[in-house]
């Protein structure tokens, strides 16, 4: 498994989403999955506060890691609301000093390796939630800093300010990017390609629709993401509206001898400024096509018919 770099952090290019441990996976399941994937070669997982819901799934993964825990990079996030109570979100010091602790005990670590803001908080500043996540660098309680969801100009001025305070600068920027939503590659690619920030892309199959699931006219599989949130209607929509997109990438990847699938992680994994494709799994043989395919690496001339087969014609 190749390694890259976030921040100190050593990060395999394979990543694990845990999202379905609790909601999927029961505690069992995932001790497997992520015993399995160990194995494999990858060690960054990526959780959050909220997962499973409010906290199970990094319950779940603390379990999984006993006796293993040396192996494994913790990437966990704090800020969306939890037990539908306002009070519990957010990226105030309070919150941020209370969330930190929170993790810690599900996690049952001492330390958290990469703690993410997990979405942009309008009404608490900058420098309030850097000089928080700062203490606890120094307090030996994180050793990284990230943010997710968050545009180029909030990176850019969370950077400069970390240079100016002192803070811990961050590391990684979460967002989503994938062949069939490229959005951002327009603006915030080329500020992480210019910081040296790089980047953590979710939904690298695009909810399913990479992983040939979805078919027009066709039930949803009842396990899909589609099937579990959004109403019939909607998932109709987006089915026909990428179809084609779909179809095409899945010939181009075929007359190469893979899936769809394949193309989806390979391409992002052949590009710099991702550090690690975090790929959810519900199943053993997804998490050994994930590590496979990510070996598969496309010319700067492959990248490029790939990337225009995948991208919307409206931009």
């Amino acid at each position: 498994m190749e390694m890259r770099k976030i921040g100190a952090l050593e990060v395999s290019l394979v990543g694990f989403g845990c999202n379905q441990f609790g909601p999927t996976l029961d505690r069992n399941a995932t001790t497997t999955i992520v015993r399995a994937a160990l194995d494999l070669g990858i060690n960054f997982f990526d959780v959050a506060d909220e997962y499973g819901p409010d906290g199970i799934a990094e319950e779940y993964l603390g379990y999984a890691l006993r006796g293993r825990r040396s192996e494994a990079i913790i990437a966990t996030k704090f800020g969306q609301v939890l037990q539908n109570d306002a009070t519990k979100s957010g990226a105030s010091a309070r919150w941020i000093a209370q969330a930190v602790e929170d993790s810690l005990r599900r996690l049952n670590v001492d330390h958290i390796d990469l703690y993410q803001q997990h979405l942009p908080d309008p009404d608490v500043p900058h420098e309030e939630t850097l000089a928080a996540l700062d203490q606890l660098v120094r307090e030996g309680k994180i050793l990284e800093v990230g943010c997710s969801n968050m545009d180029s100009t909030m990176i850019e001025d969370r950077l400069a300010l970390a240079a100016e305070k002192g803070f811990r600068p961050t590391a990684s920027s979460q967002n989503r990017y994938n062949l069939l939503r490229q959005e951002a590659a327009q603006d915030l690619l080329p500020t992480l390609i210019k910081t040296g920030v790089p980047l953590l892309p979710y939904f690298p199959l695009a909810s399913g629709m990479l992983g040939g699931r979805y078919q027009p006219d066709a039930p949803l599989p009842s396990d899909s993401r589609f099937a579990r949130h959004l109403v019939p209607e909607h998932a109709a929509r987006i089915i026909d509206r990428d179809g084609s997109r779909v179809a095409a990438l899945a010939g181009w990847a075929a007359e190469r001898g893979h899936g769809v699938a394949d193309l989806a992680v390979a391409w992002l994994a052949s590009q710099p400024v991702v550090a690690s494709v975090i790929a959810g799994a519900t199943k053993l043989e997804q998490v050994d096509k994930n590590v496979q395919a990510s070996q598969w690496r496309l010319t700067p001339e492959e990248l490029v018919e790939v990337t225009n087969l995948g991208r919307a014609t409206d931009g």
